[in-house]
């Protein structure tokens, strides 16, 4: 009977391994998917925040960039109007020669007293 009795106790004793296992899996499965969603949600938090500065840096930039653009176009403007002050006869041969470029017009510049151009009198020709 010894060896009836020992069969026994393996398959008790192997019996009480595997239901302290499922306990054991029952009670961790739980446990472990909180875990698990918590490394998650920490992962995701971590790359929206890294996102966002990213965002921010970028903006910062592209600020900055601006800014340097609208300084240098200060200063450009500052020096092309300093140097077109004292130079009307410049001006007056920059009018004339852009409209020297125009295609298929026909422009009549008649200075006034006040150098005013009179772009159009009138018609000539014009049927009446």
């Amino acid at each position: 009977m010894s060896g009836e009795a020992g069969a026994f106790g393996a398959v008790v004793g192997l019996g009480t391994v595997l239901v302290m296992c499922a306990g054991a899996g029952l009670y961790g499965c739980p446990r472990y998917n909180v875990y698990s969603a918590k490394m998650t949600g920490e992962a995701e938090l971590a790359q929206a925040t890294q996102n966002r500065q990213v965002l921010v840096q970028t903006a910062q930039a592209e600020r900055d960039a601006e800014i340097l653009r609208a300084e240098g176009t200060a200063k450009a403007n500052k020096i092309i109007g300093e140097s077109l002050k004292e130079n009307a006869e410049y001006l007056r041969w920059l009018w004339i020669s852009k409209l020297d470029n125009q295609t298929n017009k026909t422009v009549v510049y008649v200075p006034t007293d006040g150098m005013v151009p009179q772009l159009e009198t009138g018609r000539i020709g014009e049927a009446k």
